[in-house]
């Protein structure tokens, strides 16, 4: 219970990492705000993250594309209303891309960094006059960020800048008590995976089976072992750590 009366805004809350976050959030006592693109899962995901939570109170699911910088001032606007105050920020949302280097368009990195850094960038920005002394913030990050992975550079270029501005939120925010953390995962099994754009099914299924030949462990991971990642840095336990990239991979960057 080591969440009980904090509000906790999950931006990318509908499916994946961001779900399983936060059904364990409210499962240990809080106030859970989600957001998420698509209605239908948004609908889904509010009903499991209420049937988690400890204190009976139903989680607020919200509409919302992070890719849309304008559209979050609603969001904003709404857990101001209703709460007042974000006590933790889980910064989840993400779409993922694989192409080589010469199918590389300009619209395709538009779209992947508009999402991936651009969004989440300017998501934490909006989120920080509801945020205060002892607040927390967690971005999504990737491996993928420290591997020379073939056909990953759109995506691998978004997450490593979004890893320097966690660092950069860090350093910044340290002086107002707020930590600034990332959690890097490894191949997880989530709706991800199965979106990535310009990838058919077989390609797919080629790129989980090669994930998992290249994990120590030797098995995709499961979104609820990220998300204990994500609430132990959110979390008093994480007290004097900020700025840090945590990953959760199976061991693919440690061993």
């Amino acid at each position: 219970m080591r969440f009980v009366d904090k509000v906790v805004l999950v931006i990318g809350g509908n499916s994946g990492i961001g779900l399983a976050a936060a059904k364990a959030f409210a499962a240990e006592g809080a106030r859970v705000v989600v957001t998420g693109r698509d209605p239908k899962t948004l609908e889904s995901a509010a009903a499991a993250i209420s049937a988690a939570a400890a204190a009976g109170e139903p989680a607020l699911a919200l509409s919302s594309d992070i890719g849309d910088v304008a559209g979050m001032d609603p969001v904003i606007d709404e857990v101001r209303s209703r709460h007042g105050r974000i006590d933790v920020l889980f910064v989840n949302a993400g779409i993922g891309a694989f192409a080589p280097i010469p199918e590389v368009t300009p619209e395709l990195w538009d779209q992947v960094h508009g999402v991936n850094l651009r969004g989440c960038f300017f998501a934490a920005k909006k989120a920080l006059p509801l945020m205060g002394k002892g607040g927390s913030i967690v971005f999504t990050g990737s491996i993928g960020s420290q591997l020379a992975v073939p056909g990953n550079a759109v995506y691998a270029a978004a997450k490593a800048g979004l890893r320097a501005v966690t660092r950069i939120f860090a350093v910044e925010l340290v002086g107002k008590g707020i930590r600034v953390n990332m959690v890097s995962p490894g191949a997880t099994e989530t709706p991800l995976i199965n979106r990535n754009v310009g990838m058919d099914a077989a390609a797919v299924d080629a790129l989980r089976q090669a994930m998992i030949s290249n994990t120590p462990m030797h098995r995709m991971g499961e979104p609820e072992e990220i998300a204990r990642a994500v609430l132990f840095l959110a979390s008093s336990e994480a007290s004097f750590i900020t700025g840090v990239d945590l990953f959760v991979d199976g061991g693919v960057i440690e061993l």
